[in-house]
């Protein structure tokens, strides 16, 4: 891993014990620029990730707890007259100046709060009567949802479930990072000893550097046909979206770049495939015994890597 990225990993480790992977992958998803969903149970350290990351690399952070009272008006802004200077006044709303935004619990707002999300997420911009403004760059969304706990939640539409870059779980900490974080925490708050290890500036010029390393057609190929025969399967209501193709191949680049390399190989593309693609595929309710993790692994397997043809290019095998 580059180096400053291996800072801010080291940074967040003060206060998230034994969940590198996660951390490496939010990363990733920060990178290309996209947004990810951390779909877990209640405290295993989702809210607290997000605070580390902003300190770590210096991002304006902003919270908003969702509840089913929030309105799109409190994210986007909205327009108040002044009577002073006889005009309309926009006043900004949470998205508005924030790099990082933490949206606790997802789930439980409103479909039409949820719906106003949706522009800041794909275009970095909010429009509010008929006016639009630019979100601060870098921008990113962290959303969370409880998988218990589900009174007053409801499940979320498939278009907003195709904005996010990846779904990602944490889990429950093993024994020695359940101990370690006790430890930590026995006379001070680690978070306090998290430090800015990464400018904006430079997190800027890392994702355009990230964006250019090369997808070459054969890679393009692989990711295609991935996306064809998800869709074509014969369990599978719905596949992989052209969208979901381009962020496979976003993440692919940004795992090649951590990794100190400008071209994706096949192996990259098949390590973001499953984080990238499981929240996108939809099975037929008919079709039992599978399940999508399974069936992301079926097409991983049936499905030839383009690597396979460099190597015999290169042994004659």
């Amino acid at each position: 891993m580059r180096p400053q990225l291996e800072g801010v990993v080291n940074e967040i480790g003060k206060v998230i014990s034994g969940k590198r992977e996660a951390i490496e992958k939010i990363l990733l998803a920060l990178l290309a620029e996209g947004n990810v969903l951390l779909d877990d149970v209640p405290g295993v350290g989702k809210t607290t990730l997000a605070v580390a990351l902003s300190r770590a690399i210096g991002l304006n952070y902003r919270r908003v707890q969702f509840t089913p009272d929030v309105l799109p008006s409190d994210l986007v802004g909205f327009s108040v007259y002044d009577k002073q200077n006889n005009a309309f006044t926009y006043r900004p709303g949470i998205l508005n100046g924030a790099n990082l935004l933490l949206g606790d619990e997802i789930n439980r707002a409103s479909s039409k709060t949820q719906s106003a999300l949706l522009e800041a997420m794909e275009e970095r911009q909010v429009t509010v009567e008929g006016q639009t403004y630019p979100m601060q760059k870098p921008f990113m969304v962290i959303a969370t949802e409880n998988s218990v706990g589900t009174a007053g939640t409801q499940f979320l539409p498939y278009a907003q479930m195709d904005r996010f870059l990846l779904r990602l779980s944490l889990g429950y900490p093993d024994y020695d990072a359940q101990m370690d974080m006790l430890r930590r925490r026995q006379n001070n708050n680690p978070m306090e000893e998290v430090s800015c290890v990464l400018s904006k500036d430079e997190l800027l010029c890392m994702q355009k550097e990230a964006m250019a390393v090369t997808s070459k057609d054969s890679i393009l190929d692989y990711i295609t046909r991935l996306a064809l025969a998800s869709r074509a399967h014969e369990a599978v209501e719905v596949g992989i979206s052209p969208r979901g193709a381009l962020f496979l191949d976003r993440a692919a680049k940004a795992r090649a770049y951590i990794e100190g390399r400008d071209y994706v190989t096949g192996t990259d593309v098949q390590a973001v495939f499953k984080d990238v693609c499981a929240h996108r595929v939809l099975l037929k309710e008919q079709i039992a015994g599978i399940s999508v993790p399974l069936l992301l692994d079926e097409l991983i397997k049936n499905v030839e890597n383009p690597d396979r043809h460099s190597i015999r290019d290169i042994f004659g095998k």
